[in-house]
């Protein structure tokens, strides 16, 4: 008897778990993102100081 299933409408509480569930996973994402970028940017600053890159060109004689 699957026709008399009613639908009775979204429910608010479901509506919330999922609201916060996708927030707390986008959230995560953009701070792992952020975490990932900052650790490069450490990286390439280290490699700067130790002398082990430059920023400045060699010139061509």
């Amino acid at each position: 008897m699957v026709g008399n299933v009613v639908y009775k409408g979204p429910s608010a509480i479901k509506e919330i778990i999922y609201g916060v569930g996708v927030g707390l996973m986008a959230g995560g994402l953009w701070k792992m993102h952020h975490w990932n970028y900052q650790r490069r940017t450490k990286e390439f600053y280290e490699l700067l100081d130790r002398g082990d890159i430059t920023v400045v060109l060699p010139e061509d004689n």
